[in-house]
């Protein structure tokens, strides 16, 4: 039963009938009820050979699927022999892989993000951030690796794309059928669905617990739309970031601290927790009181323990990104942690701003995570380095480029982003056992032997499937929209299969420049209307329904499309999602990016046309930055030539032109007798060699073991020993050190007279310094000398740093000196900067604590 409904006088009442397949073909529906199908390609091609009408109807859901099999046809396919030793087959590769012994040597990590793109028919994403989280859960499935994931379950999910006749976008909201998804309810020992509370404003809200079976592992998700809530607060779990602010803000709380009740309710007790975005931030808030309720913890002690196995991944490269909240709204929802973590309301609300005492700065939740996690990581390289200054502002005393923000360049699964024909391919030429050694180079490399008339032989079967596939789009949107026949006709009649293929697909965000290439049209025509070299470029993607310039842009380029001249060389496609993907980064020749520098966090739609020997035409941000290989694709420089975003719009837009018409057109179609052009083919082997091996889902794994998860647990581990006696010692320690900071006396410093003579290159820097430390020892205290060389009034670049030695020490009286010969003549700034010490810090940004001498 679920939920009552009153019509007039009726009452009525829902009930599920339970669709039931006959025994011979019960598999169908063990394998339909766990997403590992999603990226066996010889799974999906079994339920495809159902009825694959029916099939792309549902879009791509087999449980959709079965649950419509008719008698007649159910009855047809157990007759079917090849049909039944192929499932047979699929079933015992199925229940091989779920038998295999889970990892042993990790920690136990739960992992925590708002969206996850795990297959389009489960609606729980919008974007990259979400599919990036699908393929990480998809990774762990195939280690076995013991983490749990934790989200919300969305009635209605991201909008639905469509397009009007004047190009505006459309949000059109389709409920879920949840029976039609592979959830199960999670329950308790005593049988019951597992419901969780969280305290909103006053109002306690439930929420019911699903699991949903991602091969090998777990995806939990919460969802409030039950009877024993408010119709108010059933709506929390509707929309992926729908509704007001306040509502952003519930379904976070929900996020953090449901989530992590959920855990405890089925009895699970992760070593550490991963935070993919800000949105779970009010995890920490929530694991505080735990530690402080049930260990009888103080909030310091709690704060070390909370912090040293929590981890931070950031995806946003602009302040203006990260979620805010306003002191007034979270006084109604958060009011009640200061009671259970005994701090003053100013206090918690600190542990969100930059600086406490700015009463009017919005609580950042990125600013809560960052507080509340030892470790905190970009998602590229370059943005590390952007997050480092972006989060500087939390620690004003150190260079941005001390800041202890690392990074983990993002990647994709490999089995559910390669085409099967690649994927049959790289097994016949690279061994069968390749996909266990997917981040090994020496693998890839043997592409670089394999026939040019192979590799083009598979590229334009994957051109075609795609080409063919938006004639059949695109009759059927135009139509829909009451397009004049002759129009679609003229559209669909001018895609031509040899043409060379440019594809952009991605969320629709002013700084990705969707419109750059129409900079200037007179010029875009001329490339795209030469007969001798067809050439077409592909669009699809989604605005935010909150963004109108990326609605506006959607317009732009639609109206593009509709002029006779770009008909059927420049398209749009409507309602962009994972299947589509799919067809267009296999399909066209080459990716095309370009987003204002350095605003791309990472991309991965680039790295899925990588897998697919589609070269990248890309702006050096983002991935591209690491990928780019020349010979391997194409790149716009990494940084701006102007500072007047106008004429490096202008400067980019004729960039691309040039490498369009000089390089890459010219390239691709330098062909043989037979078709073939050997520098293409070439491009094409060095993408897959050089770059592929890099951008594969087991090496972003991998990268999080080394660089965070194994340090978070052996420090997590190192603390909680004899009931969190280091945990608690340190913050002792933290408070003493707090307490005496300020009162630290400078008794002498002596250092080179830069002020009256210069130093010459090759003498020593000599200086001492001399303190009063009060009730703290030398071993408390660092001083070391930092170097600096201006760049401008704001900004200064770290040249070095050099940590100055005890020298001496008596009563409460330290000396500390250094001497050491600078390496490179120069202009410099200097200073003597003082830190704690403690063998159990981290790093510097743990305890921040700066004077300046």
């Amino acid at each position: 039963m679920v939920g009552s409904l009153t019509q007039k006088s009726a009452k009525l009442k829902r009930i599920f009938i339970e669709p039931k397949l006959p025994t011979s073909l019960e598999p169908l529906g063990e394998l339909a009820q766990n997403l590992w199908w999603s990226w066996d390609h010889e799974a999906i091609e079994l339920f495809n050979s159902i009825d694959a009408q029916e099939f792309e109807a549902h879009y791509h859901n087999p449980v959709a699927l079965l649950d419509g099999l008719s008698t007649e046809k159910a009855q047809a396919l157990i007759a079917d022999s090849a049909f039944i030793s192929k499932m047979k087959r699929v079933y015992d590769r199925f229940r091989q892989y779920m038998a295999a012994a889970p990892a042993t040597k990790h920690p136990h990590i739960a992992y925590f993000c708002m969206e996850y793109g795990l297959h389009q028919s489960v609606r729980l994403y919008s974007g990259g951030l979400g599919v990036l989280a699908g393929d990480y859960l998809k990774e762990i499935s195939d280690r076995n690796a013991p983490i749990v994931a934790v989200g919300l379950l969305y009635r209605y999910g991201y909008f639905q794309q469509g397009i009007s006749m004047s190009g505006e976008q459309i949000h059109n909201y389709d409920p879920a059928k949840f029976t039609q998804l592979p959830l199960i309810p999670v329950r308790d020992a005593r049988g019951e669905w597992i419901k969780i509370h969280v305290n909103l404003s006053g109002r306690t809200v439930w929420a019911k617990v699903w699991e949903l079976s991602v091969g090998r592992m777990s995806l939990y998700l919460l969802d409030t739309d039950i009877d024993d809530n408010t119709w108010d607060d059933r709506v929390i779990t509707h929309q992926l970031y729908g509704g007001n602010n306040e509502n952003r803000l519930r379904q976070e709380l929900l996020l953090g601290v449901g989530g992590l009740r959920a855990l405890k309710a089925m009895n699970m007790e992760p070593d550490l927790f991963h935070l993919n975005e800000g949105h779970a931030a009010f995890l920490g808030l929530e694991r505080l009181r735990n530690f402080m309720k049930e260990q009888g913890m103080s909030y310091e002690e709690a704060l070390e323990v909370v912090r040293a196995s929590q981890l931070f991944t950031t995806h946003t490269p602009v302040p203006a990104g990260h979620d805010t909240f306003s002191e007034d709204l979270l006084k109604d929802y958060l009011f009640e942690y200061t009671y259970a973590l005994d701090i003053a309301w100013s206090e918690l609300m600190a542990l969100g701003r930059s600086n406490a005492e700015n009463t009017q700065e919005l609580f950042n939740v990125s600013h809560l995570a960052i507080r509340t996690s030892q470790e905190v990581n970009g998602v590229s390289r370059l943005h590390g380095d952007v997050s480092r200054r972006m989060f500087s502002e939390l620690t004003p005393d150190y260079h941005h480029t001390e800041n202890h923000v690392g990074y983990v360049t993002n990647s994709v699964h490999f089995p559910t982003w390669v085409a099967r024909e690649w994927l049959d391919y790289y097994n016949q030429k690279f061994g069968k056992d390749f996909v266990d050694h997917q981040t090994d180079r020496k693998y890839w490399s043997k592409i670089q032997k394999a026939p040019a008339a192979e590799i083009m032989s598979i590229r334009r079967l994957l051109k075609k499937r795609l080409l063919d596939w938006v004639r059949k789009s695109l009759t059927d949107d135009l139509m829909r929209r009451g397009e004049n026949p002759r129009v679609t006709f003229e559209v669909v009649n001018a895609i031509k299969d040899d043409a060379l293929v440019f594809g952009f697909a991605r969320r629709f965000a002013t700084y990705k420049r969707a419109t750059l290439l129409f900079s200037n049209e007179k010029r875009l025509s001329e490339i795209v209307n030469n007969s001798d070299r067809p050439v077409i470029f592909l669009f699809a993607g989604k605005a935010h329904p909150a963004d109108k310039g990326g609605q506006e842009y959607i317009r732009l380029i639609y109206n593009v499309t509709k002029n006779p001249e770009f008909r059927g060389k420049v398209i749009f496609l409507e309602n962009y999602s994972m299947e589509m993907a799919k067809l267009l980064t296999s399909g066209v020749d080459v990716w095309l990016n370009n987003p204002t520098r350095p605003k791309e966090a990472s991309g991965t739609s680039g790295m899925k046309a990588v897998m697919n020997g589609v070269m990248n035409f890309s702006v050096l941000d983002g991935w591209w930055c690491e990928g780019y290989k020349p010979g391997a694709g194409w790149a716009l420089p990494e940084h701006d030539t102007y500072s007047d975003a106008t004429l490096q719009n202008e400067l980019d837009a004729e960039t691309i032109y040039n490498i369009l018409e000089n390089d890459i057109i010219p390239t691709y179609f330098a062909q043989d007798a037979n078709g073939i052009s050997e520098s293409w083919v070439q491009h094409i082997k060095n993408t897959i060699a050089d770059i592929a091996p890099d951008f594969v889902m087991g090496r972003m794994l991998d990268d999080y073991y080394e660089r965070f998860y194994n340090k978070l647990w052996e420090r997590s581990q190192k603390l909680k020993k004899n009931h969190h006696q280091q945990a608690k010692e340190l913050s002792a320690w933290k408070i003493r050190v707090e307490k005496a900071w300020k009162a630290i006396e400078l008794l002498d410093l002596q250092a080179p007279d830069t002020f009256n003579r210069s130093l010459p290159l090759g003498e020593p820097f000599d200086a001492s310094v001399t303190l009063r430390l009060q009730d703290l020892s030398p071993e408390d205290v660092g001083i070391e000398v930092v170097f600096y060389r201006r760049k401008s009034e704001e900004e200064l670049e770290l040249i070095s740093t050099q940590e100055m030695q005890v020298a001496g020490s008596e009563g409460a009286e330290a000396t500390y000196r250094c001497k050491f010969n600078p390496v490179a003549a120069g202009v410099f700034e200097y200073g003597f900067r003082m830190f704690p010490k403690h063998p159990l810090l981290p790093h510097r940004q743990d305890f921040s604590l700066v004077r300046w001498l």
